[in-house]
């Protein structure tokens, strides 16, 4: 928020937030003698996570994308484009993750700003199978910056298929943008039934405000057992 790109705040930031599963958007790497400028790695080797990264465009000789960190051991990961046409690019990262239960598949989405561009990605998602892939072997959590404050295409089409960890219910403050005075709601978390969301949080004090234009949103699962032996 003070025009500053410094990992080494976002690091101190998930240091204290202390989350299995970390998933970050318009995450920048480039080589340099300056390792924080492989965003990727830095976070990745300073929390001691794995990672998997979803590439969407180059910038300024970089890669530019959506990154997800994890104590959890990955098994595959793959990247979707979901770009508009004649708009910026924008990806899903899939990551199968390896817990004592089974398989946990993460999506890390960014959407676009606009009202049509969403529309799309909302076709794309559905048609192309990206979150209901052939080999899916366990749970989903869909997550990311939606740009999406209203009940648009994309709200529809995962609240059809998925729970959702509505803020309303859980947090008296829902709004998580801009993060020093937030007054939308961008960031969404959606899951499978068989996941129970325990906790809802917003990651709120001086530092996460400064830190990143958007307030980190926090959740806490337990997988429902009895669920999951019976699918």
């Amino acid at each position: 928020m003070d025009r500053r790109v410094r990992p080494e705040r976002i690091l101190d930031v998930l240091r204290e937030i202390d989350a299995d599963i970390i998933a970050l958007q318009e995450v920048f790497s480039v080589g340099s003698s300056f390792r924080h400028d492989d965003q990727c790695r830095f976070f990745a080797e300073e929390l001691g996570f794995e990672s998997a990264f979803g590439n969407t465009r180059w910038i300024k000789g970089g890669h530019y994308g959506n990154l997800l960190l994890t104590r959890f051991p990955i098994r595959a990961s793959r990247n979707y484009d979901i770009t508009a046409p004649i708009r910026e690019p924008r990806g899903c990262l899939r990551a199968d993750l390896q817990l004592t239960t089974g398989i946990l598949h993460i999506f890390n989405l960014h959407l676009g700003t606009g009202y049509l561009e969403r529309r799309h990605q909302a076709r794309r998602l559905s048609r192309a199978n990206i979150l209901e892939p052939a080999d899916q072997r366990g749970p989903r959590i869909v997550l990311g910056d939606f740009n999406e404050w209203t009940r648009g295409a994309v709200s529809r089409l995962l609240q059809a298929r998925f729970e959702a960890a509505d803020v309303r219910v859980h947090l008296e403050r829902s709004r998580t943008y801009p993060g020093f005075l937030p007054f939308l709601h961008l960031d969404h978390i959606y899951f499978d039934p068989v996941l129970r969301l325990e906790r809802l949080m917003l990651f709120r004090n001086r530092l996460s405000m400064v830190a990143s234009d958007h307030l980190p949103l926090v959740a806490d699962f337990r997988i429902d057992m009895s669920a999951l032996s019976m699918n």
